[in-house]
């Protein structure tokens, strides 16, 4: 399953579809801005194997100069990704779909933010008992706040915080 309604926060569990789902997305935008790209990973929830996760497939696109996120605007609208501005901090931020069923965030090399997602991402991967902890988290977040994704979000902030902590000593 794939796509999150406007206005829900439900989770899902874990397929192998979403790496297919995210392969297929990374295609087609490599096609429309590759020129622009140094890399472009599969983040978020649905990234990580056995993590119940909200069905939208989160994309990571790295730039050489965050100027250059302009000039992607446009192509990543052909596929239909709407630009947000202002939607979160260091990046240029698109989702697709109603409901939607992919988002966009793309960052200047380097950028804070894109390191501690990777390394959350990665932590989450090869720790079980965290992975399992965060999905725990989730589940009860979800369960408390269905219709308030901004509060759903806020309150995982500081199980991340505690990991990525562990993870920078």
């Amino acid at each position: 399953m794939l796509g999150l309604p406007r206005g829900e926060v439900f989770l899902v569990s874990w397929t192998k579809e979403w790496k297919e789902a995210f392969l297929n997305e990374k295609k087609l935008i490599e096609k429309l801005i590759g020129e622009y790209m140094i890399d472009i990973q599969h983040i978020g929830s649905t990234a990580v194997p056995h993590l119940k996760a909200k069905p939208i497939i989160d994309i990571a696109i790295v730039l050489e100069r965050f100027e250059d996120g302009l000039k992607c605007i446009a192509p990543l609208e052909k596929l239909g990704y709407k630009y947000r501005e202002n939607v979160l901090p260091e990046r240029y931020y698109f989702n697709k779909g109603e409901p939607r069923t992919h988002q966009i965030h793309m960052y200047e090399k380097g950028n804070k933010y894109l390191m501690e997602q990777l390394k959350f991402r990665n932590h989450l991967i090869n720790n079980d008992a965290a992975r399992i902890e965060y999905e725990q988290l989730k589940i009860q977040l979800s369960q408390a706040n269905p219709s308030n994704k901004h509060q759903y979000a806020e309150e995982k902030t500081d199980f991340i915080r505690s990991i990525l902590n562990i993870i920078n000593g």
